[in-house]
């Protein structure tokens, strides 16, 4: 029997019921109206007699965060150390928080009331998760992002898992600072954004993939007109007036209705963006992704899942066969013409997140595509458990400099040759596209 702060898991449901049963839950109530019934019906009640005014507070909140919150995961969701919350069932619940995974000490009272605060959360959004349909992405009215999986494919009972996002979007400034990647990278980067390169980032899950992107997407010159195009609207850019964001739909209950990121994508090109920002591509999408860059629309983000940029290549592959029976070789011509910059982000061992790879695309070889690292991340060891090490410059220059003299940047010192026109070759094999 779990007991919490002296009241029994069991009597917080019975006196919830009592709540629920002496007032109507149709009526307009305030928040302040609804938080002072709650709290003088439930200091009648005599197990709060034996607990301090601290504890009442608490037993008092958790019950209106039941009736409007998220019932015991409403303290997690407004920590803002909790970086993550894993529902395993309704009896285990575990939190990432400040870099480290741990069992926090609650639980639903019981697997009902967990199905009703995810009912709750998919509603908020117009969606749908039931057994038919058992795995749904959602998101909190914070812009958390939410996961969730139903029996019978969850097999311990409903699971869910939020992975919450800073209120202020993280600058490029704040990731130098956490050692993510050096200044000079940083200006690198922000220059290419601003010349509309086309850039991909890749990583593996919780690298920071989208933290990143966020940071990158404050370069964008505000004058533009950007779509966003995600699974679950997660992307906070507060940079650009002129944003529009779309957000996929799964299809209802009788299987229609469905708009996928390719549907998206597809009706972005017809509403005039200077880039299209697409938060995540895992399939098919891909190939309308790379047309989209290949067709004007230069400047364009995004993100993909995997362990190097070399893996990211292989799998953007795959996911354009999969949607479009083409030859490998014209697959690959795609990428290469349509990605200018590989980002690789990965979680080192100590937990901290690092940009370990900023690769150009330099065109072709032998039918491959050829990837010139720009910066690599070099591990000079480790102490107290952290990693040392920093993104170190190669002697690798950028060969394909067209757009940022096309934006005005002629300082190119450190970003390139200073050749102006002409096909140029190194000793890579790396050839201008």
């Amino acid at each position: 029997m779990a007991v919490h702060l002296g009241m029994t898991e069991e009597r917080m449901a019975e006196l919830r019921r009592e709540l629920r049963a002496g007032i109507d839950m149709t009526a307009p109530f305030s928040d302040g109206e609804l938080l002072r019934y709650i709290e003088r019906r439930m200091l009648q009640a005599a197990e709060m007699e034996s607990c301090t005014a601290s504890e009442k507070r608490k037993l008092i909140r958790r019950m209106f965060d039941s009736f409007r919150g998220l019932d015991v995961l409403q303290p997690l969701v407004d920590d803002r150390s909790v970086t993550e919350i894993m529902i395993n069932s309704h009896t285990e619940i575990f939190i990432e928080q400040n870099g480290q995974i741990k069992q926090a000490p609650l639980r639903f009272e019981s697997r009902e009331r967990l199905e009703d605060i995810i009912q709750t959360i998919v509603s908020g959004v117009n969606r749908v998760v039931n057994e038919s349909s058992p795995i749904v992405d959602a998101r909190l009215k914070d812009g958390s992002r939410v996961n969730i999986v139903l029996p019978p494919v969850a097999l311990k009972g409903p699971t869910m898992t939020i992975r919450k996002f800073p209120e202020k979007p993280m600058s490029m400034e704040d990731l130098v600072q956490l050692g993510s990647l050096t200044e000079d990278a940083a200006v690198f980067l922000q220059q290419l954004v601003r010349s509309k390169y086309n850039l991909f980032i890749s990583g593996g899950t919780g690298s920071g993939k989208t933290t990143f992107l966020n940071a990158l997407s404050q370069y964008i010159p505000a004058d533009e007109r950007i779509i966003t195009i995600e699974d679950s609207a997660e992307l906070q850019i507060v940079t650009v007036p002129n944003l529009v964001s779309l957000e996929t739909r799964n299809a209802n209950t009788e299987g229609r209705g469905e708009i996928t990121i390719r549907d998206l994508i597809r009706s972005s090109l017809r509403m005039r963006p200077n880039r299209i920002v697409v938060g995540e591509v895992r399939g098919a999408e891909a190939l309308d992704m790379l047309q989209a860059m290949n067709t004007g629309h230069d400047g364009s983000l995004s993100t993909g899942h995997a362990n190097s940029t070399v893996d990211m290549l292989s799998r953007l592959e795959t996911m354009v066969l999969s949607g479009a029976e083409l030859p490998v070789s014209v697959v690959r011509k795609q990428i290469g013409s349509a990605i200018d910059i590989f980002v690789h982000l990965s979680r080192l061992r100590d937990r901290t997140r690092r940009v370990t790879e900023i690769a150009e695309v330099a065109g072709f070889q032998d039918g491959e595509i050829v990837l010139r690292p720009l910066y690599l991340f070099r591990e000079e060891g480790e102490q107290d458990g952290k990693v040392i090490g920093r993104l170190v410059r190669t002697a690798n220059k950028l060969l394909h400099t067209d757009k940022l003299l096309m934006a005005g940047i002629h300082h190119l010192d450190q970003y390139g040759k200073e050749e102006r026109g002409g096909s140029q070759t190194d000793e890579n094999g790396g050839s201008s596209k």
